[in-house]
């Protein structure tokens, strides 16, 4: 079913927001989570421009039960780290996969979701392994697993003809349908959520897969007292249920691997 790229735009609900201003830390119990308000379904801008989001709602539910002030600070995903360790933000939290690397600069917290980082193709193309991807043009999001993903892969990645790296998934899916691209590498979490709720049948996703992966919240080097509070308060919501329905809001059903 074809749709304009405004209609991909809005189906996807992932509208990014230039210039959003810095997070107010001032509050003493403010707890600043950075994070691309571009990656449905873990967190992205809704019609009214809000930010929501599975990530979303369960750290505002850790956070309520903690008595912090959270405040929602959009950053730029390839600086992440920086945003991090300079304390702009207290961690990041928006599908973010631990990775070997990732951990000897940063402490995570245990994994609260598995996930695979895939290829998203037109389902009209002919393209239905990652062999027929070979001379092709890949996008995925710059600083982000689905690049780390190609780069560990060395055999696909010479295959390619180029990889494209954009600033969000959003922009990559547009440049899919226009044809500007062959392939999408993303999320396999993130790629189910973009496809059900803006209606792209057009788009088909690969089964054989780049590489799996766990989603963790990743905080300051060093600062475990505060990833074992929110990590405490997700078991908590884990016990009494209150996981499970998030996540069957925004997944579809209970995926959820906390205390699990």
């Amino acid at each position: 079913m074809k749709k304009s790229l405004m209609g991909l735009a809005a189906g996807l609900g992932a509208l990014v927001m230039a210039g959003c201003s810095p997070a107010d830390k001032s509050a003493p119990n403010a707890f600043v989570l950075g994070l691309d308000d571009s990656f449905p379904p873990m967190g992205f801008r809704d019609e009214n421009h809000e930010i929501v989001g599975y990530d979303i709602d369960l750290a505002k539910e850790a956070c309520a039960r903690l008595g912090l002030d959270l405040k929602l600070q959009p950053i730029d995903w390839n600086a992440k780290e920086l945003e991090l360790n300079t304390r702009n933000i207290d961690c990041i939290w928006n599908g973010f996969t631990i990775t070997e690397e990732r951990k000897q600069a940063m402490t995570f917290s245990p994994p609260y979701l598995r996930n695979a980082q895939v290829a998203v193709v037109r389902a009209d193309s002919g393209i239905k392994t990652l062999a027929d991807l070979a001379g092709k043009k890949v996008a995925t999001q710059a600083g982000s697993s689905g690049k780390e993903a190609i780069d560990d892969t060395p055999a696909f990645k010479e295959s390619l003809a180029e990889v494209v790296e954009v600033k969000d998934y959003l922009t990559a899916l547009m440049d899919l349908e226009s044809k500007g691209v062959d392939a999408v590498v993303m999320d396999l979490i993130v790629a189910n959520d973009c496809i059900r709720r803006s209606g792209k049948h057009s788009f088909a996703i690969l089964e054989e897969s780049l590489a799996a992966e766990e989603y963790g919240i990743g905080f300051r080097k060093g600062d475990t007292e505060l990833m074992e509070k929110i990590w405490g308060a997700l078991e908590g919501m884990a016990a009494d249920g209150t996981v499970a329905k998030i996540a069957e809001k925004w997944l579809g059903a209970d995926i959820s691997i906390i205390g699990k």
